[in-house]
């Protein structure tokens, strides 16, 4: 069993002990901080380089965020991680990588909001900027700037304490560039993310 199946199977067994044990209600004026680990699933057929079929890697890392709730029932929420080390391959070739650093502007739907209840869970859309890092020496890759929508739920430990766990989908796509500065090809992916952790409410 891989470690996020083994994360992810901790997370849902605490979540059904602990979380019956207290309830809460999201309301107006709620503040809070996520953190957490996820794995980024790349897919297949990520773009291309020089001609050449791209493929990137799947990666995991630490992630991180912070939100405010308008109303009992909508919010805004601004997320990101740790940078996310990608490994490429094109036409064969590998032992390269490259950095992904996502930033995610979400606005979420909580639909218990305003009632108590264990489990609140959320929808969310919002606005996806990607910087890219570390390249292959002689390239670069621009940023990129897409839609983003994820869905979640938090697990009432307490008043104030919840466990997280959500799935998030991106848009990324941005041109790959020579030296010279002249474009060569394209990352263009649609990340699929699933994640775990903690909220905390203030």
């Amino acid at each position: 069993m891989s470690k996020m199946k083994l994360i992810t199977a901790a997370i849902v067994s605490a979540s059904a002990f602990m979380a019956s044990q207290a309830a809460m209600a999201y309301e107006a004026g709620d503040v809070f901080v996520r953190g957490g680990v996820a794995q980024t699933d790349t897919g297949s057929g990520n773009g291309n380089v020089g001609g050449a079929d791209l493929n990137v890697q799947s990666a995991r890392g630490f992630t991180y965020g912070a939100g405010y709730l308008f109303s009992d029932k909508v919010g805004v929420e601004l997320n990101s991680s740790e940078k996310f080390e990608h490994d490429l391959s094109a036409a064969g070739a590998s032992g390269v990588s490259v950095d992904r650093l996502p930033v995610n502007l979400l606005v979420n739907y909580y639909p218990m909001g305003g009632l108590d209840s264990k489990v609140q869970p959320y929808v969310g859309v919002g606005l996806n900027y990607t910087r890219f890092s570390s390249e292959p020496t002689g390239l670069s890759i621009d940023e990129s700037y897409g839609a983003i929508g994820q869905a979640g739920v938090d697990l009432a430990v307490t008043d104030n304490v919840m466990l997280n766990g959500y799935v998030s989908y991106a848009d990324v796509s941005a041109d790959i560039n020579n030296a010279a500065g002249a474009t060569i090809g394209e990352v263009d992916m649609e990340p699929v993310t699933i994640g775990g952790g903690i909220t905390y409410r203030f």
